[in-house]
């Protein structure tokens, strides 16, 4: 039941996006159709969950707007059926999910066993349920809850900057780093050794099935390694500071521009950043960003002469020519950020 109604959220999906292209290149005008319609045709359609429908048709109506509304978002994309990441959204309505005794009542499918990770408190009220399978063939079940909290404002007292680094993930304004071990670096070696079995293997066999699972694995590793350690570092960095602040990179168009792709995807940053954001929140702290164009780097910390020589990434120490301070460079970036970062809170 999951791999079919996984299979007619792809295929509504694509159909609906048919349509409206199809339309629109003969009419000029924006086809507003729904899931209902094709299920006189696509008898089918009627065994799996109408909300899951419903939730692929918003997404893509969300999708389809955006671009009207701004270009430079992309069009909305088809779906492959090659995809190995696949998943749908049902809604909580009157008492269609129930989570109780280790199990999880979805509709259509029915009691599911599963491994619940926390408690949940009896004021928290249960919103939808996103079902989604892994490409090494692992369901989890995301549940979203809603409930109600008091923000308490208060005037933070404790203030640290973070600065990117692509080798140890970052460097604070204290000068501590935490050293990431890079885990994709580390078994590297392991999924070219893996990745290279599998396209020797013919297309469709049996084998060939069996060894994508096996590199699926072994980059499921790699992501869970990264996840745990960003997770560990983000929990300590929200727990010991008031204001946490860092710089708003684009990595994407750094990894393209500097040509440092692996090394800057390996260590996380643009997932580490969002981590102590809603860690500091639960807390009522202040996650600060920084405009991506301040020059960090080239500001002396110490007496604010901003350093022209300092642009290029081979430089990692300098003397300021004002006041003769020695800086480290991601150091004193971490110092510049965390300045800036106190300017714009008191502002």
């Amino acid at each position: 039941m999951l791999a079919k109604t996984f299979g007619c959220v792809r295929f509504i999906y694509n159909r609906m996006l048919s349509d409206k292209i199809k339309c629109y290149e003969e009419t000029k005008q924006k086809l507003n159709n729904t899931p209902a319609q094709y299920k006189k045709e696509f008898g089918w359609l009627k065994e799996v969950d109408s909300l899951a429908l419903a939730n692929a048709q918003m997404n893509l109506q969300t999708a389809y707007n955006n671009f009207f509304r701004n270009p430079k978002m992309g069009f909305p994309k088809f779906k492959s059926k090659k995809s190995n990441h696949r998943s749908y959204t049902t809604n909580y309505i009157n008492g269609n999910i129930i989570i109780e005794n280790g199990c999880i009542r979805l509709p259509k499918v029915g009691l599911v066993k599963v491994k619940q990770h926390r408690q949940i408190p009896a004021n928290y009220k249960l919103k939808s349920v996103t079902v989604s399978q892994t490409p090494s063939g692992k369901y989890y079940a995301s549940i979203l809850f809603e409930y109600e909290k008091q923000v308490q404002e208060k005037e933070p007292q404790t203030f640290l900057g973070l600065d990117f680094s692509m080798h140890e993930l970052y460097k604070d304004s204290d000068g501590k780093e935490p050293a990431y071990p890079g885990y994709y670096r580390q078994a590297e070696k392991r999924l070219k050794h893996e990745q290279r079995k599998l396209s020797k293997m013919q297309k469709g066999s049996n084998n060939r099935r069996k060894q994508r699972i096996k590199v699926a694995k072994l980059h499921e590793k790699v992501a869970n390694q990264r996840k745990d350690f960003l997770h560990k570092q983000s929990r300590q960095i929200a727990k010991a500071n008031d204001c946490v602040c860092i710089e708003d990179l684009d990595m994407k168009a750094m990894s393209q521009s500097l040509r440092f792709g692996k090394s800057v995807s390996d260590n996380g940053w643009g997932m580490f950043t969002s981590f102590p954001q809603y860690k500091l929140e639960e807390q009522d702290k202040l996650l600060v960003k920084v405009d991506r164009f301040f020059a960090s780097s080239q500001i002396c910390s110490s007496c604010g002469y901003k350093n022209p020589d300092t642009k290029d990434l081979s430089v990692r120490v300098w003397d300021c020519p004002e006041c003769g301070a020695h800086h480290d460079r991601d150091e004193n970036a971490a110092i510049n950020i965390r300045n800036e970062g106190m300017r714009l809170v008191t502002a």
